[in-house]
């Protein structure tokens, strides 16, 4: 592995720890809200940061972490499918399912506005938040047995 590669790797499990930690804060936060069908402006903004939150760190993950795996594992480049796949192969996601829907979950909140909706996706956010932040463990633990970082 090249220096570069190297530091691009430590630089995106940082980015990648740093978002899990805002993160995890943000569903602790909304833990302590609860899911129910009215929101006061205050909680709402606090499900707005989660599910912000939740899009960056999978946005971290798929696009550049697990792209970057392929990358040192030579692997010829191919969908967000190919790398989700690759990802569960290699041990760093326990069910690539779960980032499929993690991946059509992400693409929901950037583009529902309905309230009913938005509702449901709190409900998905708060189901899959663990996984997210499971997930960027299981990427460092790789990384340092696979390239001693």
């Amino acid at each position: 592995m090249t220096d570069d590669l190297k530091q691009l790797l430590q630089r995106e499990l940082l980015l990648s720890a740093d978002a899990a930690q805002v993160l995890a804060y943000s569903f602790d936060k909304c833990s302590r809200v609860g899911l129910k069908k009215e929101y006061t402006p205050e909680e709402l903004e606090s499900f707005e940061s989660l599910c912000s939150r939740f899009a960056r760190l999978s946005d971290i993950l798929t696009q550049k972490l697990f792209r970057l795996f392929d990358e040192l594992a030579l692997e010829t480049p191919g969908s967000v499918r190919d790398r989700i796949n690759r990802a569960e192969k290699r041990g760093i996601i326990e069910q690539a399912e779960d980032f499929v829907a993690i991946r059509i979950l992400r693409n929901d909140i950037a583009h529902e506005y309905l309230p009913e909706a938005i509702r449901d996706i709190y409900r998905k956010v708060m189901a899959l938040t663990p996984v997210l932040l499971k997930t960027v463990d299981l990427a460092k633990r790789y990384s340092q047995e696979e390239f001693s970082i």
